[in-house]
């Protein structure tokens, strides 16, 4: 079954059943909270809170959408067979009309009949102190079908929070197919304030999201995303002879990415949906200039989104996407070639070269990681951050003596915030990480590896290698030991060490062969007998009473072998 089958077989399926139609809404949301529109409901978010009514607007209290949607927090991750940066969300939706049973039906309706795919089991919300467990959804789907079987678990799996800093919210089925989770239906029952406060919705909604890439390729029988009719014809432009399968994905991926944003009104520019269109281009650019790929094949893949895309999405412009690209371009080489004619002269590239790179030539990290090939080998994303920092020490000495120290990016260790109370709750949370990690190690009785990490302002989040679900008892008991940390208020304290030293001690580090020979060591409690005892830049409370209470909002899976958890202090 074509995509496009798919999309037309999703919409006359749920207006037959009393759903209007309603076209997709901008990848830039009038919601202030978030940097570009992430899922279908976020356009519907006033229909939930009564601030809008859905009977003027669409005649009926249901909808029916494919949503464009854009998420940015892995864009280092696209080219594996998992992660991308633009997709297209499937969603029906309630505002205070049909409830769990007729959304369940419709599911189960859609996925068996109208698709006619297996449902492999369904899980539903196990419950928690907060929010009961949905035994409701659990009885519903076992009188459709009472050989079906049902997985409960905990909030990190079954619970939908808010997109942004608040709004509706509640508890959730989920759709597996050939092993694969495929559809996520959510029962707006709560509104959820900036303090994590629930409170019950006065206008209860049903919110579904199931991502077409991904029911392409279990669809169409696919070994992943890349392989199904949405991202084939877009990789088949590009030369295959010695071209990585990840470059083909990074830059089909990417090039789609921009054609829509381009085609919603961005520009590339250094800040907000700006940055993150010049970011996906350039690392477009550099990719064909490693792997020797003319740029025309980009302006063929644009040509092709037209053709694939284009009846769905008329704003679609192919003039549009061409334009901005070879101006990006044009205003890249110009900096790019003189950085590579740069980096010819050098020998190796250590943190203190590569930032000069970037400060004379505007490379990026990950361009000169990159580029640099073997030159780069001993090049640490710590050594470039440390020296970032040194800089803009010196140039905030410089702009505070002018300015009054206004308007000045703080950079401590890891972490980089607007103003001190951002770089505060940054902190919180970085320490907050260490804690959930040793947790988990005691918890699971083993110590993990980890695949990356990343904090903003509202949560935790970090990968790790594991080969299983990480069960919601065990989730469960990993909270509870952090948190019993936390009530202890036990020390944090740091010292540098040799490396050596540092892991002959028990410390634990993610990257041990980017450390150079000297490393700072942060414990968590006595130095004799600690909870935590890692590699890190910094910054870090001093106490762990600071972190403030720890709640684990997510575990799931996202890639092979890669675990993603996601948590969050009060």
């Amino acid at each position: 079954m074509l995509s496009k089958e798919i999309r037309e077989k999703f919409l006359k399926f749920f207006e037959s059943k009393g759903h209007t139609i309603v076209p997709s809404s901008s990848l830039l949301p009038t919601d202030p909270s978030v940097l570009f529109t992430t899922a279908g409901m976020q356009q519907f978010k006033p229909y939930y809170t009564g601030a809008a009514d859905a009977s003027k607007d669409f005649g009926s209290l249901s909808t029916v959408s494919i949503q464009k949607s854009m998420r940015t927090s892995d864009i280092d991750e696209v080219g594996d067979l998992t992660h991308l940066t633009f997709f297209e969300m499937l969603g029906n939706f309630s505002f205070g009309g049909y409830w769990k049973k007729e959304a369940i039906e419709y599911a189960h309706e859609f996925v068996t009949k109208e698709m006619g795919l297996k449902i492999d089991y369904v899980s539903v919300f196990g419950g928690d102190s907060d929010v009961p467990a949905d035994e409701e959804s659990e009885q519903i789907w076992k009188s459709i079908d009472s050989s079906l079987i049902v997985k409960k678990f905990g909030r990190g799996d079954n619970f939908w929070g808010p997109t942004g800093n608040e709004g509706p919210c509640g508890p959730t089925t989920e759709i597996y197919v050939n092993g694969v989770e495929i559809w996520n239906v959510v029962f707006n029952q709560y509104f959820q304030h900036p303090d994590k406060k629930l409170e019950p919705l006065k206008i209860q909604g049903i919110d579904t999201g199931m991502g077409l890439e991904r029911l392409a390729a279990v669809a169409q029988n696919k070994n992943n995303i890349f392989e199904t009719d949405l991202f084939e014809p877009l990789i088949q432009i590009l030369p295959e002879d010695e071209i990585p399968d990840r470059t083909h994905r990074i830059i089909s991926d990417h090039s789609r990415a921009a054609a829509f944003l381009i085609c919603d009104g961005v520009t590339p520019s250094n800040k907000d949906q700006g940055y993150v269109l010049r970011r996906l281009m350039r690392r477009v650019i550099v990719q064909c200039h490693v792997n020797g790929i003319e740029l025309e094949a980009i302006y063929d893949i644009f040509e092709k989104i037209v053709e694939l895309y284009g009846k769905h999405y008329p704003e679609l412009d192919f003039g549009k996407m061409k334009t901005a690209f070879i101006a990006e371009n044009d205003k890249f080489q110009k900096t790019f070639k003189n950085g590579l004619k740069e980096m010819e002269k050098l020998s190796s590239i250590d943190g203190t070269s590569a930032f000069k790179l970037y400060e004379s030539f505007g490379l990026p990290f990950e361009v000169i990681q990159e580029v640099g090939k073997e030159k780069a080998s001993g090049l640490t994303r710590e050594a470039f951050e440390e020296e970032r920092k040194r800089h803009q020490e010196i140039s905030r000495a410089g702009a505070e003596k002018k300015f009054g120290g206004h308007g000045i990016v703080i950079k401590e260790g890891e972490l980089s915030a607007e103003n001190q109370e951002e770089l505060k709750k940054k902190t919180r949370l970085h320490t907050a990480t260490h804690i959930v990690v040793a947790a988990l190690e005691k918890v699971l009785g083993e110590k993990l590896i980890q695949a990356g990490s990343d904090i903003n302002t509202e949560r935790l989040r970090f990968d790790f290698k594991f080969s299983r679900k990480v069960t919601p008892e065990e989730l469960k008991q990993a909270e509870k030991i952090a948190n019993e940390v936390v009530e202890k208020d036990l020390p944090v304290s740091w010292e540098e060490v040799a490396t050596d030293e540092a892991f002959s001690a028990g410390a634990s580090g993610a990257f041990r062969h980017k450390y150079g020979d000297r490393v700072k060591v942060y414990t968590i409690g006595d130095k004799n007998n600690w909870f935590s005892k890692e590699i890190c830049g910094g910054p870090h409370v001093t106490h762990s009473g600071e972190v403030g209470h720890i709640t684990i909002t997510k575990e799931e899976s996202v890639s092979g072998g890669n675990r993603r958890i996601r948590a969050t202090v009060d």
